[in-house]
């Protein structure tokens, strides 16, 4: 029997997403979520292959399970029975491997890497640079290898896509050897959806990503951008951390390093209460207290002048690093929105490209405005116009499918008869 399935799986703190897929269609057979591990009250969202939707959110064909699950372990046991009940248990030889999501691969893995006890102390090693993230996935790959030692664990990073960053880009402008000993370097995130749009932009185009320069702008709750060069990133708008960049739903994004000293000098807050300030309180929840998009626009079209000034700011921002890109990449073939902002509002997708007709940036208004609906609405589209020197995009990303995509060309290097024209 043929091996070319692939589990993807995301462990976060206190969840775990997953989705099972079919490799050669890209078809989706399960997907699912666990939410609230370690509470009394967890809850387990099963969608099996036809449900409606894989959007644990919107509803469809779907089977609950609320009970206690007290870790990650029984959490993934319990997906591993929903899987079982369709027929598709990890125990089944149809199942190639299970591709992880890590949130950070430091500059060690620049690739997707199978798991090993070297792989787990390197990625236990680079907790400290992602110590919210990396301890969960982290888990969710211990605990998957237990429940089947023969299965092949794959690790795909958030941060690999960037590792492509020239030195003059990656690095800060301090000291040398304080940035080498403590790591501090530009490492980028939402690599796996970068890596998906700019070569989904590419095939939108009719070209080889080796021939396309591409914007990607990922915007969603976290926000990022990236210049990519002939399918090479060469620069991306977040940082050390998630929290360089765009502004965001509850991140500040940019701003001065020294408003950290002045709110510990000044304000007399902890170097935590500043952590919480600029992850949690800030970006457009803390200009105006609404981070959805849509309730945002809402207000602004009332007229609320709160929520006007936050979606200037965030336009402007947005905007900067439009241009910056531009000038970085010096020929720009497209820009593409993605993410549950960039796919979905059309006004920020004007408005970020307003005034800026003179570098060939423009949207067509009635392309732009057009609802995606039904099937077409996970298919990339052009929403500048005909003859524009440089095309927009909107194409919705797919990271699940990215991760399952290198985890499976990765264990079918490795192992023949994994790909679907070997035989098992």
């Amino acid at each position: 029997m043929t091996a070319s399935r692939v589990l993807v799986v995301n462990s976060g703190s206190s969840s775990v997403k997953y989705r099972l897929l079919e490799m050669t269609d890209g078809s989706r057979l399960a997907s699912g979520i666990v939410e609230r591990i370690g509470e009394r009250q967890s809850r387990l969202l099963h969608f099996p292959a036809g449900a409606e939707s894989s959007d644990p959110a919107s509803g469809g064909e779907r089977r609950e399970r609320v009970e206690e699950f007290a870790d990650h372990g029984a959490a993934l046991r319990a997906v591993a029975e929903e899987l079982a009940a369709d027929g598709a248990g990890l125990d089944d030889p149809r199942l190639a491997a299970i591709g992880h999501r890590v949130v950070h691969g430091g500059r060690t893995f620049t690739g997707p890497v199978l798991v090993d006890d070297s792989v787990l102390r390197e990625i236990e090693r680079l907790i400290p640079l992602a110590p919210l993230h990396n301890p969960a996935n982290l888990t969710g790959i211990v605990t998957a290898r237990a429940l089947n030692p023969e299965l092949p664990q794959v690790a795909v990073f958030d941060t690999t896509f960037h590792t492509t960053m020239p030195e003059y880009a990656a690095r800060y402008a301090i000291d040398t050897a304080t940035a080498d000993e403590h790591r501090v370097r530009r490492y980028g995130f939402h690599g796996t959806s970068h890596a998906y749009v700019s070569r989904r932009t590419a095939e939108l185009l009719g070209r080889d990503p080796s021939e396309v320069n591409v914007i990607v702008l990922h915007l969603g709750n976290g926000a990022s951008a990236s210049a990519v060069r002939a399918g090479r990133c060469v620069d991306t708008s977040m940082g050390l951390t998630p929290l360089e960049g765009l502004v965001m739903g509850t991140r500040s994004g940019d701003v001065d390093p020294a408003v950290v000293f002045h709110l510990v000098r000044v304000a007399g807050m902890s170097p935590d209460e500043v952590d919480e300030l600029l992850n949690k309180r800030s970006g457009l929840v803390g200009l105006c207290g609404d981070n959805d998009m849509r309730e945002i626009r809402r207000r602004v079209d009332e007229g609320d002048e709160a929520a006007a000034l936050a979606f200037d700011i965030y336009i402007h921002r947005l905007k900067k690093y439009i241009g910056a890109y531009y000038a970085v990449l010096g020929t720009v073939d497209a820009v593409a929105f993605t993410a549950g902002v960039g796919e979905n509002s059309a006004p920020v997708r004007s408005a970020a490209l307003e005034g800026l007709e003179g570098l060939g940036l423009c949207v067509d208004d009635g392309r732009n405005e057009a609802p995606a609906t039904g099937p077409s609405a996970k298919e990339p589209r052009i929403v500048s116009p005909d003859g524009a020197r440089v095309a927009v995009a909107v194409v919705p990303t797919d990271e699940e499918l990215e991760i399952a995509q290198q985890t499976y060309a990765l264990v079918s290097e490795t192992d023949p008869a994994a790909d679907p024209a070997a035989g098992r």
